[in-house]
């Protein structure tokens, strides 16, 4: 059976950034750079090499709404600065901006109460489609097919939830969602469930749950049905978890990616450390000039 992909897909940017104090006092996190271009763009780029037709921004005020609408507006004088200014690189790094072809929507989270939560205010714009979930915050770079586009080939063979997983020590698991009941065939990795924050002690394999996530409409009523989590909030994998109990099939996908957690300050920086001496030979050489005179100092 061949399934029909998804067109569209939500991005939660609610909340207040906290981690990401104090550049987020007067801005949200999707606007931080990582290697020179907002994390909000690899997400929105991600979407639209995956054809997606309609991105939902989750937002919680005015404020917040307004600055993913104009950066995902054009702005004619702008651009015509930069052309009368010969600045054609420039302008075209401006145009990409702008997703073609591409709805943008907008749902309302009026209250902090968690990940599910959020993906559950756009219910009525979501309507009886499946759809796809990205966190901004962790960034994935692919050489080749996009991530969502990975994880899109898997859904249009099996359909249910596909995800994207990734293996980390077992000390390491706690901090996130964690498959268990698993059988591995290649990059692909089905589960009876997925455990949000397990105790070492409840640990069952060594897949992480991370997201992005590709999902069946019926999460959408399954999510007012989940309790809250162990961190007093409504979390989306504790959705996934019930929709597997009920006879969702549930995979996992090992995509070919490299993972740039941009969620706090610390790790924001070794991002951007890690990815810009990877696409800019000047800034490699830059830094490894720098170790240099560090360690001659030392």
């Amino acid at each position: 059976m061949i399934y029909n992909k998804p067109d569209v897909a939500v991005l939660p940017v609610a909340g207040l950034s906290t981690r990401n104090l104090p550049a987020t006092k007067a801005m949200h996190k999707g606007f931080l750079c990582l290697n020179n271009l907002p994390i909000i763009q690899y997400a929105v780029d991600a979407c639209v090499e995956a054809g997606v037709r309609e991105i939902i921004f989750i937002y919680s005020d005015e404020t917040n709404r307004k600055m993913y609408e104009n950066y995902f507006s054009s702005n004619p004088s702008l651009e015509e600065n930069l052309l009368r200014n010969d600045k054609l690189e420039l302008w075209e790094a401006l145009k990409r901006t702008v997703p073609q072809n591409v709805k943008i929507s907008f749902a309302q989270q009026t209250e902090p109460k968690g990940n599910g939560h959020a993906i559950l205010s756009a219910k009525d714009i979501i309507g009886n489609r499946d759809f796809m979930v990205m966190w901004v915050d962790d960034v994935y770079v692919c050489r080749g097919k996009g991530i969502l586009s990975q994880l899109l080939d898997v859904y249009e063979k099996f359909g249910g939830i596909v995800e994207n997983i990734i293996q980390f020590p077992k000390e390491q698991l706690c901090r996130y969602g964690v498959f268990s009941g698993v059988t591995r065939n290649g990059n692909i990795i089905t589960a009876t469930g997925v455990v949000e924050k397990p105790k070492i002690e409840e640990i069952e394999s060594d897949y992480a749950s991370m997201g992005p996530y590709i999902l069946p409409n019926k999460i959408l009523d399954l999510l007012p049905r989940v309790t809250k989590g162990n961190n007093g909030e409504i979390n989306l994998t504790d959705a996934i978890n019930l929709a597997a109990k009920e006879g969702c099939e549930l995979r996992g996908v090992l995509t070919a990616s490299e993972r740039y957690d941009c969620g706090t300050n610390e790790e924001l920086a070794k991002s951007n450390i890690r990815l810009s001496i990877r696409e800019n030979k000047i800034l490699y050489e830059e830094a490894v000039k720098t170790i240099k005179e560090l360690d001659s100092s030392i």
